[in-house]
C-alpha cells in the first residue's frame, strides 16, 4: 500500500516558491491583489465556498473525469503500462474550466462583474467566457492575431458565448502579448474587472490560487489509481508545461510520494536555436515577466526572445514560479519534445485508443512514447489535458497525407 503523502508545498506570505515568484507589479495594482488574496484566502476556508464550487465540478463541468487504461497503446510499445486522466473530457475540452469556475466564485464575491482573460490555444478564453456566461458577467477575451489564425474554430466559440475577443497585433502576436494587454486593462478598470488569469504563473496569489484550483486533478488521479492497481502508486507522471497549470494540477498531490517520479514536457518546436522553441529550461535563466520571477528565455541583453510551438498553449517566454522550483530542487524532470514529435503522438494516439489529444497534451504523449519502451513492469500516468478538436486546422496543415 502507498503511503498517504506529506504536506504540500505552498508558498511564503510574499508568494516565493524558494526565490521564485514574488509580485513584480506596478503600485495601482498592490490594493487589488491584496483584495484577491484576501478575498482567497477567505474563501478556501468557508465551507459553503468550496461546496458549491465542488458542485459546479459535479454537475456543470463533469467531474470526476475517468482514469483510463489505455491497453492497445500499451501493448503497441510494448514496455509500460499507460493511463491518461482523461481531462479531455469535461466541459469546453479542457482543464481550463477548473481554475476558471474557481476564479468566477471569487469574481462575484469581490462584487466584480466584469471579467478579462488572456488566452494562447483559446481554451481558457472558451472557459472564462463559459463561466461568464453562467454567471450573467461581461468577458473580454484578449488573443494574438497568429494564435486567433490558428485557433479560429475556439474564437467563434467565444463570440458566440458572448465574449468579446480581442486581437493583439504586437510583439510576436500569441500568449505573452495577450497577457500583457490583459494586465494594460486591468491596471486601469481594475475596481471594476476581475482578471481571470488562465495560468499557474503572474504575480502573487495568481501561482498558488491556479494551482490550488487545478489540484483537484491530481487528488482525483491519485485516489483513482490506487482503487484500479489495489493502492499501488504510478511510477511516472508526464504532463505538458506551457505556463503550468496542467502539470501543477496532476503533480501537486504526489509531491510528498518520493517513489513518483515526474516529467514535465515542454515544446522543443522547431529545434535549439533561441526563437525556435518553447523550452524555458533549455536555454533560459531567471528572470521576471508579467509580474512574477521565473525562468525567461530572454536574449543576450535581457530582452524577452519571440519563442514558436505548434501548439498555441505552449507558446509562452516563461513558467510557472513553483516548477521553477521543483526544477532547482531536483523533484521534477523537465525537458521538451519537438513539433514534430507531438504531431505523431496524435496520430499514435487517434489510431491506437481512438482519442485525439489536444496539441499540447500531444507533447506529454510524445515524451512516455519514447520512454515506454524501456519501461517494462512500470506504469505511467499522462495528463491528458484538452482534446484535440481545436487544433484540427493544424493538423490538416501538418498532415497532407490525409487530405
Amino acid at each position: 500500500m502507498a503511503s498517504a503523502a506529506k504536506p504540500q508545498t505552498v508558498p511564503d506570505a510574499l508568494g516565493h516558491f524558494g526565490p521564485y515568484g514574488g509580485r513584480y507589479v506596478p503600485e495601482i495594482l498592490v490594493a487589488p491583489l491584496d483584495q484577491l488574496d484576501a478575498t482567497y484566502n477567505e474563501a478556501a476556508g468557508d465551507p459553503e465556498f468550496q461546496a458549491e464550487l465542488d458542485e459546479l465540478f459535479r454537475q456543470f463541468a463533469g467531474r470526476p473525469t475517468p482514469l483510463y487504461h489505455a491497453r492497445r497503446l500499451s501493448r503497441h510499445l510494448g514496455g509500460a503500462e499507460i493511463y491518461l486522466k482523461r481531462e479531455d473530457l469535461l466541459h469546453t475540452g479542457a482543464h481550463k474550466i477548473n481554475n476558471c469556475l474557481g476564479q468566477v466564485l471569487l469574481s462575484r464575491r469581490m462584487g466584480k462583474k466584469r471579467i478579462i482573460a488572456e488566452t494562447g490555444a483559446g481554451q481558457h478564453g472558451v472557459a472564462s467566457a463559459t463561466v461568464c456566461a453562467l454567471f450573467g458577467f461581461n468577458c473580454r477575451v484578449y488573443m494574438g492575431e497568429e494564435d486567433m489564425r490558428r485557433q479560429s474554430l475556439n474564437v467563434f466559440r467565444m463570440r458566440l458565448l458572448g465574449a468579446e475577443v480581442v486581437g493583439v497585433d504586437a510583439g510576436s502576436r500569441t500568449l505573452k502579448d495577450a497577457i500583457s494587454e490583459a494586465m494594460r486593462d486591468w491596471v486601469t478598470n481594475f475596481e471594476t474587472t476581475h482578471y481571470l488569469l488562465g495560468s499557474a504563473l503572474g504575480p502573487h496569489p495568481y501561482p498558488r490560487m491556479v494551482r490550488d484550483f487545478q489540484s483537484v486533478i491530481g487528488r482525483e488521479a491519485r485516489r483513482q489509481f490506487m482503487a484500479m492497481l489495489g493502492g499501488s502508486l504510478p511510477d511516472l507522471l508526464l504532463a505538458c508545461v506551457g505556463g503550468g497549470s496542467n502539470s501543477i494540477g496532476l503533480f501537486h498531490a504526489f509531491l510528498g510520494d518520493e517513489r513518483v517520479r515526474m516529467v514535465g514536457v515542454e515544446a522543443g518546436g522547431r529545434g535549439p536555436k533561441l526563437g525556435d522553441h518553447a523550452a524555458r529550461f533549455s536555454g533560459g535563466g531567471p528572470g521576471v515577466l508579467h509580474g512574477t520571477y521565473s525562468y525567461v528565455l530572454q536574449d543576450d541583453d535581457g530582452q524577452i526572445a519571440l519563442t514558436h510551438s505548434v501548439s498555441a498553449g505552449l507558446d509562452y517566454a516563461s513558467i510557472g514560479p513553483e516548477h521553477a522550483w521543483l526544477h532547482d530542487e531536483g523533484r521534477v524532470e523537465y525537458l521538451s519534445s519537438s513539433d514534430e514529435e507531438a504531431i505523431e503522438a496524435v496520430k499514435l494516439l487517434s489510431r491506437m485508443e481512438g482519442i485525439i489529444p489536444a496539441l499540447e497534451s500531444a507533447h506529454a504523449v510524445a515524451e512516455a512514447v519514447k520512454r515506454a519502451p524501456q519501461a517494462k513492469g512500470q506504469t505511467f500516468l499522462i495528463n491528458l489535458s484538452g482534446r484535440g478538436d481545436k487544433d484540427i486546422g493544424i493538423f490538416r496543415e501538418n498532415m497532407p497525407d490525409l487530405g
